[in-house]
């Protein structure tokens, strides 16, 4: 089984670390200085904290990138409508751009443009269920 469960006391401090996890990988992610290679990194890091923080929420523990497909099935209610949508970009992150980027020099500014799409999809919806919760 991929899902931990959390008690309230747990919950927000998980939710809370995660999110900040998400605000200081997106931050070195949208630093156009750093290399290409560590800001697709950071994108990936960034967009599974988010993830996080919203499974958190709902008191669902994914533990590793490995698991967000699984975890996200096996707990639709987190996303609903947009699971598929959710795990489908990631999976897109994780398993085709990143190791172009971490691995060699086959990628190029298309490649870029499309993490950045991917990330984006990602964070709208995460912003968004979150933001359902928020007392703000």
């Amino acid at each position: 089984m991929f899902v931990i469960q959390y008690n309230e006391s747990d919950l927000m401090g998980s939710k809370d670390n995660h999110f900040k996890l998400y605000k200081k990988f997106k931050k070195d992610a949208e630093t156009t200085n750093n290399f290409q290679g560590t800001r697709v990194e950071a994108y990936f890091l960034s967009t599974y904290h988010l993830i996080e923080s919203c499974a958190a929420h709902e008191r669902v523990h994914i533990n590793k990138h490995q698991h967000v497909r699984s975890a996200l099935i096996k707990n639709i209610f987190i996303f609903q409508d947009d699971t598929e949508t959710i795990w489908m970009n990631f999976q897109k992150l994780e398993n085709q751009l990143r190791p172009k980027f971490a691995y060699g020099f086959t990628w190029n500014d298309e490649d870029m443009k499309t993490v950045e799409k991917c990330y984006t999809t990602i964070e709208n919806i995460c912003i968004k269920k979150l933001g359902e919760y928020s007392n703000e």
